[in-house]
């Protein structure tokens, strides 16, 4: 079994806006259903993900580990909870290339595709799933590298991956994009991160329909998740309190990162084969009707 290979262009500091940590939240975010039973629908597959050391990346990496995949995964600064998603990939299959870095920069993103493709031969799943957000009451707190920063992170970095990979990618292949309930509800104090879920839902319809996409017989989906306990919120809303977060939707509680999993491995395995240009909502039950 191929050993982890560390491939690390750190970004500096003053690159993002918060790093965000498991340990520093109460309950600890849950990444892996126990009772998940895999049937290799993902063998020998190769994914990129990115924002993969923790949350729904982090869920969805072990999910196609234990679905057969081999991994490229990609973060920008989490050390120990990257270190928890690797340890647990590698128990699991064993196969795993990590790139720590900044997916807004072109440069990065396509290191990240060179390697991964020198690696593994191709490329049949990429997972658009880093993102940022940091909660403002007015429009006029949101100051111009912020909104530059949130769109870089959010956007931009899901048509660099798009465009880098799209001459590597293996007949049939899969793009998944990370949206959110807030592309179509919005947020007023999510302003920018909104405006760049609701941009990635047009980017995923419109690829989906590109012909080079479909020349290749490429599938573009999305995933919508509503109020997901994962580092992200408290470390950029302030929000601690997970009754609290989830009380608004049907369901009345926050989901878990391991249970939109599923999603992303039915969005990248031959079981949607027929299903491109669709947003899947994971979201306790929120009617949104798009």
């Amino acid at each position: 079994m191929a050993d982890e290979k560390k491939l690390d262009t750190q970004a500096p500091k003053e690159n993002y806006f918060q790093p965000d940590k498991s340990d520093d939240m109460s309950p600890k975010p849950l990444n892996e259903n126990p009772d998940y039973q895999a049937a290799g629908k993902l063998k020998d597959k190769v994914a990129i993900i990115t924002g993969a050391d923790s949350g729904i990346g982090a869920a969805v990496a072990i999910a196609f580990a234990k679905e057969g995949a081999k991994l490229a995964l990609v973060d920008i600064e989490n050390h120990k909870d990257a270190a928890e998603v690797k340890q647990r990939v590698k128990e699991l299959n064993g196969s795993v290339l990590w790139f720590t870095g900044d997916v807004g920069d072109d440069d990065f993103v396509k290191e990240v595709v060179d390697k991964t493709v020198a690696e593994y031969g191709g490329i049949d799943i990429l997972v658009n799933n880093a993102a940022e957000q940091l909660s403002k009451e007015s429009i006029t707190d949101i100051s111009v590298e912020q909104l530059h920063r949130t769109f870089r992170t959010n956007i931009f970095s899901m048509f660099y991956f798009a465009k880098a990979a799209l001459p590597y990618f293996n007949e049939g292949g899969t793009i998944i994009n990370s949206t959110s309930v807030t592309a179509y509800q919005g947020n007023p104090s999510l302003l920018d991160y909104s405006s760049t879920k609701g941009a990635i839902v047009s980017f995923t319809r419109s690829l989906a329909q590109n012909t080079e996409f479909l020349d290749k017989k490429l599938r573009v989906n999305a995933v919508a998740p509503g109020p997901i306990w994962t580092p992200l919120i408290p470390a950029t809303t302030g929000t601690t309190d997970k009754e609290k977060f989830g009380a608004s939707v049907p369901m009345k509680r926050a989901g878990e990162a391991y249970e939109l999993a599923p999603a992303y491995v039915y969005l990248a395995s031959s079981d949607s084969s027929y299903v491109t240009g669709q947003v899947l909502h994971v979201n306790g039950g929120t009617v949104i009707n798009g």
